[in-house]
């Protein structure tokens, strides 16, 4: 399930790039889109400014609704639900709670007074 929801994800964010980049831009930067306008078009430039900014919205909604699945698909997959840095609050000498996440090793102890070499 969640490589089909990671598939159609990926295939939604190039739809979604493309349809960004064919739209009609204010400046005329890489507005490919804007045909002439001509008689013997399907659409008029109006038209097609609509469909491609109704796709867009449409690919946008899309996008966002397979990020969300993705996100609850690898929520689920946690387990218990525990942070990462659930095991590393625990102090040096206890043992640190078992939690559905793994368990950061713990770093030794700095020692009590600095150790600056003396030269003689």
């Amino acid at each position: 399930m969640q490589t089909v929801l990671l598939v159609i994800h990926l295939i939604v964010a190039l739809a979604l790039i493309g349809a960004v980049l064919l739209q009609r831009s204010e400046g005329g930067a890489l507005g490919i889109g804007s045909g002439g306008g001509g008689g013997g078009n399907l659409f008029s430039a109006r038209g097609v400014g609509n469909a491609l900014t109704r796709t867009t919205a449409i690919l946008a909604l899309c996008f966002f609704i397979t990020s969300i699945g993705l996100t609850l698909i690898a929520r689920h997959g946690v387990g218990t639900g525990g942070s990462l840095f659930d095991g590393a609050a625990a102090p040096a000498g206890e043992q640190a709670p078992a939690t559905g996440g793994s368990v950061l090793p713990q770093l030794p102890a700095a020692p009590t007074t600095p150790q600056v070499p003396v030269s003689q």
